[in-house]
């Protein structure tokens, strides 16, 4: 009496149909994410400069591209803009994750930098003062980023890093490598941390070039190897104009296997004259 009647098998008409759910089930899964990733990226390039500044002697360019399999847009960013005092401030950076929220807060750390840039003559306290801003927000997202500051009265390049990779720099007379500066934590782990300054003088002909991880690292491609890689690249082509090395150097990305998104900023710099006045 207990036994329980086995069911009933679904006809071919039945399982048709539960195909046919599913299948319009999987299709709106996919438009709906389709749609959040060309959200993320109208978000990503709408927020990019469309200019960056540059002064007599000093070219500047940029270039940035989504991950080559469209799920990981959103991180990495750029920026350059300049000052009220006449000197120019360039940033670059990677946010933790990707998609709109990582797009939306990317807008965040370069609209707070802009504004506390405009008062803050010091990178370190610029980038101190975002990180406690972001913490402040508490979004649960971190960065990492480099800060520059040119002034071209004295052409000293002053620099601060949050986690961020090393830029890579090369001059006309045959020397290159990879910056060393001393930096602290990601934006958006700890309040109150400080991030020292270095400073350099642009003396010589040569580029500057900041990047983000994903035009030097992949899955199975090693960090150390993708930056010696950008450094041999600069270093041969260090008296292209700033366009054509940003290409150059992007293109690198393509032997990371290209499963992150990507930014470069280069500063091409002449032996250029100090700004009078």
């Amino acid at each position: 009496m207990n036994r329980r009647r086995p069911p009933r098998p679904a006809s071919s008409d039945e399982l048709l149909t539960t195909l046919q759910d599913l299948t319009s089930r999987a299709r709106r899964e996919v438009e709906l994410h389709q749609a959040r990733v060309e959200l993320a990226e109208a978000l990503q390039r709408g927020m990019l400069p469309a200019t960056l500044p540059a002064l007599p002697g000093l070219q500047t360019a940029a270039r940035y591209t989504p991950a080559r399999n469209g799920l990981d847009i959103g991180g990495d960013w750029y920026d350059g803009f300049r000052l009220p005092d006449g000197s120019l401030a360039f940033a670059i950076g990677d946010v933790q994750g990707h998609d709109v929220e990582a797009a939306a807060f990317m807008g965040q750390i370069r609209i707070a930098m802009r504004a506390l840039a405009a008062t803050a003559a010091d990178p370190g306290e610029v980038v101190g003062r975002t990180n406690d801003l972001l913490l402040a927000v508490d979004s649960g997202l971190l960065a990492t980023c480099t800060f520059v500051r040119l002034d071209p009265r004295t052409r000293e390049l002053q620099s601060a890093r949050a986690g961020h990779v090393g830029a890579v720099w090369a001059t006309a007379d045959g020397r290159s490598g990879v910056t060393e500066d001393e930096g602290g934590l990601p934006l958006g782990i700890q309040s109150g941390e400080e991030y020292p300054v270095t400073t350099r003088r642009l003396t010589a002909d040569g580029a500057f070039v900041l990047l983000t991880d994903g035009v030097i690292e992949g899955p199975s491609y090693p960090i150390d190897e993708g930056l010696d890689a950008v450094v041999r690249l600069v270093r041969s082509r260090v008296r292209d104009d700033a366009d054509e090395l940003a290409d150059a150097v992007l293109g690198t990305a393509e032997r990371t296997g290209h499963e992150d998104d990507a930014a470069v900023l280069v500063l091409r710099h002449e032996a250029f004259p100090a700004a009078s006045g």
